[in-house]
């Protein structure tokens, strides 16, 4: 590694920043082998190559013009003690790093490894082509239907909860409104399909439309108006009030649900819809009878308690299990006792891996997204347990048309992401009739077929490429001043804590892998240890003994970069305090695009923040004594040329934006004056510095126009454009 390094002065933000959304939008595309399975808040890769990069040259280093060239910095050993999904160890590979990577929870663990490790596509075909042989036909036949007598292949069934009505004992199906199918586009495509309150036959109406004729009963009725209104059913036989989650808890038993409508494929090709008919339920209830009947592989464990797990608890789930319909049970256990019985090892674990990802899509917490795009919206969509009032069962297996099945991610998700380490490529925008484009560019990377390691010695030794580790990364088993870099996404301090939703996968993963895998043996997958929780005094103590032991690991004139982003003093003070403890300095911080700005977990934000914030910190004995300007005047006034920049580039930041830039220069002046100062001045500061954030929000410059730049038309194109396409060079 060079000292400095580029990645302590600057970052080409505004290039990055047009890659960065261009990624975004299709991130399981642009970086598929990162996206197999499903994990928490990934990363974009493109914004990890630059850390990586800009952490391996020199500071005079044009960062951006070698991020197209082919790079080889074998002599540089990379950590990342959050693994997750993967992204730091590979784009640390393809740069010809050697790479540990270490997770504190099995599914990450297990998702990374097989991911990485080679398993060539004509085994996996050879595997799949088996198992499709031993149960295909089984889970097949129950996801069949009959349209007009003909007979056709079951996409989706769709299903309501009901529940009894307190006063009057009689049944009321919760739908918010009697509309359950309509585009994802309404005002371009407005038919969509309703059920009649009535008699239960499919009608088309406009989505819009509060007055409809069903064309079997003949009775009017509003498609707009369902008996639920917000947490409240009005019966609908009594017509009387009830608040939903009180009758709930009423009640020991998870609500019934109803079978309502189908969505059909038929042979040539068309999708229709028809009301549920007898036939169906008797194939359902058959699928029922032989789960009974069988013994298939299915998870037993309980459903902990847990900020993340209560709200399903609340709606009486109490067992995974609980969480798909027998069908479902049927179907899926069917599939994994078909991969469990599969010879080649390698091929049987990369299947199980799939099997698991498939999970997401397949139980009765998926919803419908509509017409026009993928059909099913998936568990963790919304990254919570959320029981859904209208859940959407799939086809398993599925079909050419399908969302979310089997098959089809097997060639969606999982080759994709396979022949992607064969030959990884990176994204490169660029204007093309007025649109933003992306295009692939082959042969800068190295493949992502690494050798992998067992100890640190081999990693030492140049006689393997990755080690991957599930263990607490508070104490590694790698020896002290042994690593040149570590750069890492710690876990977001909020309410989402990854391993009681990676539970879900791991009750049904460890019948795999439980025999050979020892972080598989425990009932779940959290741990005391793990670096997540609400209580900011927790979570930066936590964070702080990993960072401690990474600058244990760190060669003295080592780089350690991590991201972060967050709306909450608290959180920020936290950081502050793991920086401290680890007795690391920050010596630049980079704000640079994070997330697709249109995604539901944003959507749903107050303050919806756009940037991550690059911390980069040295051990305290390799940091310059020059201290520089610590006031607020001087970070102000840093933060403002850094807003500048991307007002340039066509970018209004939001508050959100302003309080991570703002954060960077916080924590660089208390990491660089935290010995000599009291916690009392370090309040002080954090206070005076967020109370700059409305006034520079208020103040930026009107987001650049369009000029004779290619590289700022460019990008301003890139903030207008949600549309690309790719092509290959």
């Amino acid at each position: 590694m060079n000292f400095p390094s580029a990645l302590e002065i600057d970052l080409p933000i505004e290039q990055l920043s047009a890659l960065a959304e261009l990624e975004s939008w299709r991130k399981e595309v642009n970086r598929p082998v990162y996206h197999i399975h499903k994990w928490w808040a990934t990363r974009l890769g493109s914004i990890f190559r630059a850390i990586l990069l800009a952490g391996n040259l020199g500071a005079d280093a044009d960062v951006w013009s070698e991020f197209y060239q082919r790079q080889h910095f074998r002599d540089c050993i990379v950590l990342d003690p959050f693994m997750g999904s993967g992204t730091t160890v590979g784009e640390a590979l393809k740069l010809g790093c050697r790479a540990i990577g270490v997770d504190i929870n099995p599914v990450a663990y297990f998702q990374v490894k097989k991911a990485l490790e080679p398993c060539s596509e004509a085994d996996l075909r050879a595997a799949y082509a088996r198992l499709e042989t031993r149960v295909g036909s089984k889970v097949r036949r129950f996801y069949r239907a009959s349209y007009h007598g003909e007979s056709a292949d079951l996409l989706y069934t769709f299903w309501v909860k009901t529940l009894a009505c307190p006063s009057c004992k009689e049944k009321t199906r919760l739908f918010s409104k009697w509309i359950f199918s309509s585009n994802a586009y309404p005002q371009r495509q407005p038919a969509s399909w309703a059920i009649c309150p009535c008699c239960g036959e499919v009608n088309s109406v406009l989505y819009t439309s509060h007055v409809a004729t069903c064309r079997a009963c003949q009775r009017s009725f509003d498609p707009q108006a369902g008996p639920v209104e917000g947490s409240s059913f009005r019966c609908e036989t009594c017509g009387r009030r009830h608040k939903i989650l009180d009758v709930v808890r009423g009640s020991s038993a998870i609500p019934a649900h109803d079978m309502y409508a189908l969505m059909l494929l038929l042979p040539d090709g068309r999708k229709v819809y028809k009301r549920a008919e007898d036939a169906d339920r008797a194939l359902y209830a058959e699928a029922a009878c032989a789960l009974h009947e069988g013994d298939l592989p299915i998870p037993e464990e309980a459903i902990p308690p847990g900020y993340n797990t209560d709200q399903a608890r609340s709606y009486n789930y109490r067992f995974w299990r609980d969480m798909f319909n027998d069908r479902q049970l049927y179907t899926l256990g069917t599939l994994l006792d078909g991969i469990l019985k599969e010879p080649d090892r390698n091929a049987r674990e990369c299947l199980l891996l799939l099997f698991s990802g498939v999970l997401e899509w397949n139980n009765m917490f998926c919803s419908f997204k509509g017409e026009g795009t993928g059909a099913v919206r998936p568990l963790f969509s919304h990254h919570i347990l959320k029981p859904e009032r209208t859940p959407l069962e799939a086809n398993p297996w599925g079909t050419e048309k399908s969302s979310g099945s089997f098959s089809t991610l097997f060639e969606r998700r999982l080759l994709t992401g396979k022949r992607y380490c064969e030959n990884p490529f990176e994204l490169r925008a660029f204007c093309e009739n007025g649109k933003v484009t992306g295009k692939k560019i082959y042969g800068l990377n190295r493949p992502l077929t690494p050798i992998m390691a067992s100890t640190f010695q081999e990693i030492a030794g140049n006689a393997a490429d990755a080690l991957l580790l599930c263990n607490d990364a508070s104490s590694l088993p790698i020896p002290a001043a042994s690593v040149d870099l570590v750069v890492t996404d710690p876990p977001y301090f909020d309410n989402v804590h990854y391993s009681e939703l990676a539970d879900f996968f791991y009750a049904w993963l460890k019948m795999g892998v439980k025999e050979t895998e020892p972080a598989f043996q425990p009932l779940t997958s959290r741990s005391e240890r793990e670096v997540q929780g609400r209580d900011a005094e927790e979570f930066g103590s936590l964070l702080g003994n990993v960072l401690k032991e990474c600058a244990r690991v760190l060669k003295p004139h080592g780089l350690l970069a991590f991201t972060f982003q967050h709306a909450r003093e608290e959180a920020w003070l936290a950081v502050a305090s793991a920086i401290e403890h680890a007795g690391l300095t920050v010596v630049a911080a980079h704000p640079v695009k994070a997330e697709m700005a249109l995604s539901v977990p944003k959507q749903q934000a107050k303050e919806p923040i756009n940037l991550d914030l690059i911390l980069v910190c040295k051990q305290e004995v390799s940091v310059s004594r020059e201290r520089g300007n610590l006031s607020v005047a001087a970070i102000t006034a840093q933060a403002k040329q850094m807003i500048a920049r991307y007002n340039q580039i066509g970018m209004k930041l939001s508050r959100g934006d302003v309080r991570v830039i703002l954060m960077g220069g916080f924590l660089k002046a208390h990491s660089m004056a935290w010995r000599a100062q009291s916690k009392d001045w370090t309040q002080t500061m954090l206070s005076e510095v967020s109370s700059q954030i409305e006034g520079i929000y208020a103040e930026q410059s009107s987001p650049a126009k369009p000029s004779n730049s290619p590289q700022l038309e460019l990008l301003l194109m890139e903030r207008r454009s949600n549309r690309f396409k790719y092509i290959k060079e």
